[in-house]
């Protein structure tokens, strides 16, 4: 899927939107959702937009992928105790809604048999 426009994740990157950051470094920013769907929900985007979803950034960069998950578990330690889960959507069907790849950081008391329910 090609984007004319920059994504909403491009835009916090570049600070036209604010967001709550919670982590960043010079690969990826992290910050809270704005519609969380758990007690812990943060967003960890790459800084580049080239991939639309995680299939395409684990074919062409996978040390990026691993930064990523391993950011994703930093932010876990911080805030839930090492225990998080790790959700990627991929494609509409898939309830993606932003096509600049991104990981839900989703913890805190969430049931088995539930994607992220509170």
């Amino acid at each position: 899927m090609t984007q004319t426009e920059p994504s909403i994740f491009t835009r916090i990157i570049d600070r036209e939107i604010p967001a709550d950051v919670v982590y960043e470094d010079d690969r990826v920013i992290a910050f809270n959702d704005i519609a969380p769907q758990a007690p812990v929900h943060v967003v960890v985007v790459p800084k580049t937009a080239a991939f639309g979803n995680v299939v395409e950034l684990a074919a062409a960069d996978p040390a990026l992928l691993a930064h990523l998950v391993k950011v994703a578990k930093l932010i876990a330690d911080e805030h839930a105790d090492g225990q998080f889960r790790l959700v990627f959507n991929t494609g509409e069907n898939a309830g993606q809604s932003v096509f600049h790849v991104h990981a839900h950081v989703l913890a805190g008391g969430l049931a088995e048999g539930t994607l992220g329910s509170k």
